[in-house]
């Protein structure tokens, strides 16, 4: 398989858990046999599908288009090479159980890692996080939002946009961070990270921002949740959470890849002054670093 026909086998489950939230009944039928089992259902027929799902073929046909198919043969072969894919991955990927070893462990958390940073690339927008980077890097001030895990990425694009100069914020508090958002204005930019996209106090900020004619971004592994819609421009990430890790592993790490391209995307806009500003807060602390020796 080609390398871009393997991003685009992989991608259609990562757009598939993407757009779940927002699937109609019959078409989330349709999904939880999918990810159920993608290798079985690559074999099954329309009729065979269908009936698993508890729908009809339309439903089935409506639901490969959803994702960005032509019809059911497309679905088939995707889903067929998205699970061979799948079976050359290096490390296992699922939850930890009560009975994983040490070993186990760490190899399950490299695996689910490495493989929502994979896809989370695979599927990135570029045109928006280019957009996004423009925006930012020209940006009069950033306001970051995010809750818990979400929380500890905004503060990291936060300070990483103060070390080139870019004026930014990171609100945790959902007081402050409305505050601040209503006196945003034109040539501002609203960032709201949340892995669900269902967090209330992110919503409201950027409705907040978007009505005092900021630019708004939504962070989210689901742009098609509340957030999502909410947003102007969405960068959307793939990770995909099981019990133990919700909310914490995996997502936290996806964001932070889609953080690191921003960053620098946005630092190329304004390149000599980014490098000068750089140099500039490293030499600034040079003094409290002490010596390897």
């Amino acid at each position: 398989m080609t390398e871009g026909a393997q991003n685009q086998a992989t991608s259609v489950l990562v757009r598939l858990r993407a757009l779940r939230p927002g699937l109609a009944p019959a078409e989330e039928r349709v999904a939880a046999v999918v990810l159920g089992d993608p290798r079985v259902v690559a074999a099954m027929t329309i009729t065979e599908l269908a009936d698993r799902a508890s729908t009809s073929e339309t439903s089935v046909l409506r639901f490969a288009r959803r994702l960005g198919l032509k019809g059911y043969p497309e679905l088939r072969l995707a889903l067929a090479e998205a699970s061979a894919d799948n079976g050359r991955l290096t490390h296992p990927v699922g939850d930890i159980t009560a009975d994983d070893s040490i070993d186990e462990i760490v190899a399950k958390v490299t695996g689910a890692g490495a493989r929502a940073v994979e896809e989370t690339g695979q599927q990135l927008d570029r045109e928006v996080l280019a957009e996004v980077a423009r925006l930012v890097a020209g940006a009069r001030r950033v306001d970051l939002y995010g809750a818990h895990a979400s929380g500890m990425v905004a503060g990291d694009l936060q300070q990483k946009l103060h070390r080139i100069g870019v004026v930014a914020y990171a609100w945790s508090d959902p007081h402050q961070a409305l505050a601040s958002a209503t006196l945003l204005g034109a040539g501002d930019v609203a960032i709201a990270v949340s892995h669900t996209g269902t967090t209330t106090e992110a919503i409201e900020v950027l409705e907040a921002a978007a009505g005092r004619g900021a630019a708004t971004v939504a962070i989210t592994n689901f742009p098609a949740s509340p957030l999502g819609r909410t947003a102007g421009l969405v960068l959307t990430t793939a990770a995909d959470e099981t019990p133990l890790r919700s909310g914490a592993m995996a997502s936290r790490i996806a964001a932070l890849m889609v953080v690191d391209c921003l960053f620098l995307a946005a630092a190329q806009h304004r390149y000599d002054r980014a490098v000068e500003a750089v140099a500039a807060t490293r030499e600034a602390v040079r003094g409290h670093h002490r010596s390897a020796r």
